[in-house]
């Protein structure tokens, strides 16, 4: 079949990532010996140079991991809400929702520590080593995409009058980046290179990473990080305000080792993250499909998926968070979804439709039932699209092309190294448009606080030192239990819709070149549905929404909306930015390969 690029193939190392210079510096570290790990660290931090607006270091970042002989594992560097962030707080203030922008937003920083216990528990190069490709971006310059200037730009005014700091690195001279000239931060190069010479003194590789997360947790980037928490500043509430974080929270917390969640489907086991995030809503949409499926893209068939989905993500407003017990068993468990599959019929439904897993009772947020019922009065987003990040404005709007189209958002990675070891990781937050930039520093600080409810006793509710309920989720698939496939996407509430419809398509369609079509599931015409509250600011929802690629055959676009959905035909190339690596474990072969939309992910490799 005709795809936009081939699946790759080779025996050395693989790599995909959201951006060409992030898998070119990964596959950089492959060829000098690194493996997945080091590769992976390296291609994080170049992240954080090259999408700005999609990233930073004081984000967050889910790993899932798989060592070569070893087992599944996942990494969260998904930082807690600060010790001061209770919901008598915010609601002192008069707030009803936590603003999408602003210190109030931000939880304790993940990405930087997550990445650190990668590379001192996985990898096998010095932290100087793996810096090098970030260090080199930010001091010598890179040609920014497009969308970092556009984004620039939307902000323009509020970093002129409000975030200054900003203003001094993302528009020197009044100038935002442009695409094919070189754009510096020397403030972001300065602060590793700084954070590399007071590491400077441990002579082992392991000594100098616990420095490097003594120097983040407790040294200048914590100090510097936790005066700009204190500083009022203008969010999307239209009020100044100052933030939770200090540096006790800064101290006390790190990134963590975990089991993943997982579900056995024909012969195929998905890992990952558990219910503080929301990947087990694509466990829950492979439970949802009955024994046989409609021919793949088929009106049947994303009619069927399309309404999986929307159960699946009803159960994820009800029941997930980091602060109450999950009953995922249950909600993974045969009968539990033998009885939600009997609620798909022929028509679209426009309800939220959580169950009863054990015979308990939902817990929705007052948000999430007025905004389902469309009560007036509540932000309801005409086309929330993707929803991450927020972009500051005084008054948040969606930011979302008039032909419905949606932005980037995040970022993704996958490698597969020649010893089998293999990774996938979704690094976000932390934008250049959640928070003004630390002084010094280079990057601001992340906004994931705004993802829970300021109401007592939900899973998801606003609680110290537990979880913001997050969006990013990386994906790891074994084939009889052995490893074979990472995959993910950047997307926001769309993330497991898209690596749901990416997944069937590798394990129901054609093989190419005797492996896994990769390339083949990335390119095929894609949807998603906002029918279910958004998990960002304003909190949104589109009932009975569903948005196309143009590429969908005229006659499915008929027929879906004879059943009842809102099609909004978005353009042609307009739908996830999926990428994937894979290992055949009988022949060695790898395989990689990346989302042509947006013109920016590639895979490399050999």
């Amino acid at each position: 079949m005709f795809t936009t690029r081939p699946t790759l193939q080779g025996t050395f190392g693989m790599v995909s990532s959201t951006h060409w210079l992030a898998s070119q510096s990964a596959m950089a570290v492959l060829e000098d010996g690194g493996n997945a790990y080091d590769a992976a660290v390296a291609a994080g931090f170049v992240l954080h140079v090259v999408e700005p607006h999609l990233n930073g270091p004081a984000g967050e970042v889910p790993i899932i991991l798989a060592p070569a002989g070893g087992e599944v594992r996942v990494l969260c560097g998904q930082g807690v809400a600060p010790a001061g962030a209770t919901i008598a707080h915010y609601r002192g203030l008069g707030l009803d929702l936590v603003p999408g922008t602003g210190p109030l937003a931000a939880a304790v920083p993940g990405a930087f520590d997550a990445w650190m216990l990668l590379l001192r528990d996985h990898g096998t190069k010095s932290l100087a080593d793996v810096l090098s490709y970030a260090i080199g971006y930010a001091e010598d310059g890179h040609a920014p995409v497009e969308r970092v200037g556009e984004t620039v730009e939307t902000v323009r005014e509020l970093f002129e009058t409000e975030w200054t700091s900003s203003a001094e690195v993302y528009l020197p001279g009044g100038k935002a980046p442009r695409p094919g000239e070189l754009f510096r931060n020397p403030a972001l190069a300065a602060t590793w290179r700084r954070l590399l010479a007071e590491i400077g003194g441990e002579t082992d590789r392991v000594g100098q990473i616990e420095a490097a997360r003594r120097v983040w947790r407790s040294g200048f980037i914590a100090e510097a990080l936790v005066r700009q928490a204190r500083r009022p500043t203008m969010d999307t509430s239209g009020e100044r305000h100052t933030g939770t974080l200090t540096a006790a929270d800064l101290a006390g917390w790190s990134a963590s080792y975990e089991a993943p969640a997982t579900y056995d489907w024909r012969g195929w086991t998905l890992c990952k993250a558990g219910p503080w995030s929301q990947g087990p809503v694509l466990l829950q949409q492979l439970a949802l499909l009955p024994p046989e499926l409609p021919r793949h893209g088929s009106a049947d068939y994303v009619h069927l998926l399309v309404e999986g989905c929307k159960l699946a993500m009803a159960d994820r407003e009800a029941w997930y968070g980091d602060a109450a017990d999950v009953p995922l068993d249950e909600l993974l468990s045969p009968a539990y979804n033998a009885a939600r599959r009997a609620l798909v019929g022929d028509k679209a439904s426009y309800e939220l439709r959580p169950g009863s897993p054990g015979g308990r009772t939902p817990r929705l947020s007052r948000h999430a039932r007025v905004v389902a019922d469309g009560e007036p009065g509540f932000a309801v987003a005409a086309a929330p699209g993707a929803g991450e990040p927020t972009v500051a404005r005084t008054v948040a709007e969606p930011d979302v092309t008039p032909d419905g189209g949606t932005r980037g958002d995040t970022c993704h990675l996958d490698i597969v190294d020649r010893w089998g070891n293999m990774v996938a990781a979704t690094p976000s937050g932390g934008w250049l448009q959640s928070n003004p930039v630390v002084p010094g520093l280079g990057f601001p600080l992340g906004t994931r606080l705004q993802m829970a409810w300021l109401e007592e006793g939900l899973p998801n509710s606003l609680t110290r030192g537990r979880r913001p309920r997050t969006t990013l989720t990386p994906s790891l698939a074994l084939r009889d239990g052995v490893p074979v496939m990472a995959f993910g996407t950047p997307g926001g509430d769309q993330q497991d819709q898209w690596q749901t419809h990416f997944f069937l398509s590798v394990a129901l369609r054609s093989e190419v070149r005797g492996g896994l079509d990769l390339q083949g599931a990335i390119d095929a015409p894609n949807w998603h549905t906002d029918s279910f509250p958004g998990s960002f600011y304003p909190r949104g929802m589109r009932p009975g929404s569903l948005t196309v690629e143009s590429r969908m055959d005229e006659s499915v676009v008929k027929e879906l909306r004879r059943r009842g959905h809102d099609v909004l035909v978005a353009d042609a190339w307009s739908e996830g930015r999926l990428c994937a690596v894979a290992r055949d474990p009988e022949t060695g072969v790898l395989s990689a390969a990346a989302n042509p939309r947006g013109m920016q992910g590639y895979a490399v490799g050999r």
